[in-house]
């Protein structure tokens, strides 16, 4: 068994790096983690998660009150409010930063003074499981390492990814419209930088693998903070070559397994989540065979369950859901329906129609929300994100716009989202019912501004004291449906899930826990009309006692029918 670890490594490294030396590169890469040759590894196709787990996303700074560190208010936050059903928390980037909100990375060893300190970001570790950004494809125009590339001098001068202007870029998937080359002047004459995203995120380059030591002992640090899931932001176009699409290379995928590799043979516990907004075929290829993430983002689900609720016509939703492989054990999906950027367009691609997508995106404008572009190879700018608070993109139909049922077509949606198969996360706005943040969009400039605003302590906690208050309403409500969804192990994330066919209106399916001793038959009415279901249509077992958890009455008749207002849901149980 000597020096299994490192032998593996190796064989990795040279899927990436042929020709340089990789028994010199895995040596250095165990060192920056602290990692001995031989170090055993973890369980195969162990679960990290059971049906208990609910992550919340959230920024550092999103609660705030005076004469206090946001890092510190948040904690306080955490614990009074929420430590009863949230067991993992997602802060987005706390790091110093020059734009995006965090994700223009100019110190990744140092926490945002605003924010707080390190000792801020433990104290939450200790309390809750700790979700941290490796913001791993792009770093800020404005660091020390480009500041250093500039100079030709290292730490830097060989860590950002390098194009040329006459090469053929036409094939690059691009996720903006701006150009994707930025000219910078140096101290040995002009270079123009690979700029996936923005001109002041500049992409590095893992062709050196000195880019990738440098990111080993920046996850050993974070380890040994508390840090136990890392979020891979952006991974999928890692790896660049001029000529191709420049996205899911395969070098990319090794570098994945790569660090999860280093990461579980450091903290067993320890879970990698890859964060890649793209189709859903080309999404699923991230768990690799159950040796890349742990955890794929279910970024399908957001655009299909909003326009399943602003039509009243759930095909494409349940279409998906029979699509969706299970997950491996030791594998599962973080389902979401908002985050901090916008509802993703792109993965809708091969699941609506360019004229389904049309009618989302004017529905989601009439209701107040904004539109991103990307830019096609072709030279076409198309739909990349829509930016809208949740609350308000619920807030009616496609067909009659706003109505009266926002609240409970809200709660709808997360009733969906806490059923299915996966670990649910929710964004702290979507957990309050904020509302869009018009002003704080027209002072920053930039659309995603729009979900992303700030509450101060006292006006929240009077907010959610207040049971006439909209945010009252949901927040206590989506704590019931957690408290629930948390005891039931045909919840857990990896349990049996198959879909039903309830016509359009109804959108079901069942769930069984890993020992079959519990079955819940979850289903919702996505409509705005009553509507009624045969439960001879979902066989319900005659020698069971079955219960709706979430009204918690028993089903009396089995030859009956049950009625569901609109928007509203069952989760019909064999067990109390």
């Amino acid at each position: 068994m000597s020096q299994v670890l490192e032998a593996k490594l190796v064989s990795m490294l040279e899927t990436v790096y042929p020709s340089l030396d990789c028994d010199f590169i895995a040596g250095q890469l165990l060192t920056a983690m602290g990692l001995h040759p031989d170090q055993a590894p973890p369980p195969a196709h162990q679960n990290r998660w059971t049906e208990s787990d609910v992550v919340l996303i959230t920024y550092a700074d999103t609660i705030q009150q005076a004469d206090e560190k946001p890092l510190a208010t948040l904690h306080q936050f955490l614990n009074r409010c929420l430590s009863d059903i949230i067991s993992a928390v997602h802060i987005l980037p706390f790091f110093p930063y020059s734009s995006d909100d965090g994700f223009s990375v100019m110190d990744y060893l140092a926490v945002n003074e605003s924010h707080g300190n390190w000792e801020d970001v433990e104290a939450i570790a200790r309390d809750f499981k700790l979700m941290a950004d490796l913001v791993i494809n792009h770093m800020s125009a404005r660091s020390r390492w480009f500041e250093n590339f500039k100079k030709r001098i290292d730490p830097g001068k060989d860590y950002f990814f390098e194009g040329n202007p006459r090469d053929d870029l036409s094939a690059v998937v691009r996720p903006r419209t701006s150009p994707l080359l930025t000219p910078v002047q140096t101290d040995d004459g002009e270079r123009y930088l690979w700029c996936t995203f923005s001109e002041d995120q500049v992409d590095l380059n893992f062709a050196n693998p000195q880019v990738l030591i440098e990111f080993a002992a920046i996850i050993r640090y974070y380890l040994e903070r508390g840090v136990i899931i890392f979020r891979l932001d952006a991974v999928a176009f890692l790896w660049k070559e001029p000529g191709t699409p420049s996205i899911h290379l395969q070098q990319t995928h090794e570098l994945i397994k790569i660090l999860r590799l280093l990461i579980e043979h450091h903290s067993s516990d320890a879970v990698v989540i890859t964060e890649t907004n793209v189709p859903n075929r080309e999404n699923l290829t991230y768990f690799g065979n159950a040796n890349e993430a742990h955890v794929i983002y279910n970024f399908s689900l957001p655009p299909l369950l909003i326009n399943t609720l602003v039509t009243g016509d759930c095909k494409h939703l349940k279409t998906w859901l029979m699509s969706m492989p299970p997950a491996q054990m030791g594998t599962t999906y973080l389902n979401f329906i908002a985050s901090h950027d916008g509802i993703g367009m792109r993965p809708t691609d091969g699941l609506l129609s360019e004229e389904e997508k049309q009618r989302l995106v004017n529905t989601m404008d009439s209701f107040g929300g904004k539109v991103s572009f990307r830019r096609t190879p072709d030279g076409r700018d198309q739909p990349y994100e829509i930016n809208i608070a949740l609350y308000d993109a619920l807030k009616g139909t496609a067909e009659n716009g706003a109505d009266h049922w926002q609240l409970q077509r809200f709660i709808c949606a997360h009733t969906v989202m806490l059923a299915l198969e996966g670990i649910p996360a929710f964004y702290i706005h979507s957990l309050l019912a904020t509302e869009n943040d018009t002003a704080r969009m027209e002072h920053t400039g930039r659309l995603r501004s729009i979900n992303r605003g700030q509450w101060q302590l006292a006006d929240l906690e009077k907010d959610l004291e207040n049971p006439l208050s909209h945010h009252s309403k949901v927040y206590q409500e989506l704590k019931r449906l957690i408290a629930i969804r948390c005891k039931q192990p045909a919840f857990h994330p990896n349990a049996t899930q198959f879909t039903l066919h309830l016509g359009l209106k109804l959108f079901g399916f069942w769930r069984q826990s890993m020992r079959r001793d519990q079955s819940i038959f979850c289903i919702h009415n996505i409509s705005d009309e009553v509507q009624q279901v045969a439960l001879s249509d979902i066989n319900l077992i005659g020698t069971d006692r079955w219960h709706d958890l979430i009204a918690g009455t028993a089903i009396e008749d089995l030859s009956g029918a049950i009625t569901l207002k609109p928007y509203q849901s069952v989760w019909l149980s064999n067990r109390e």
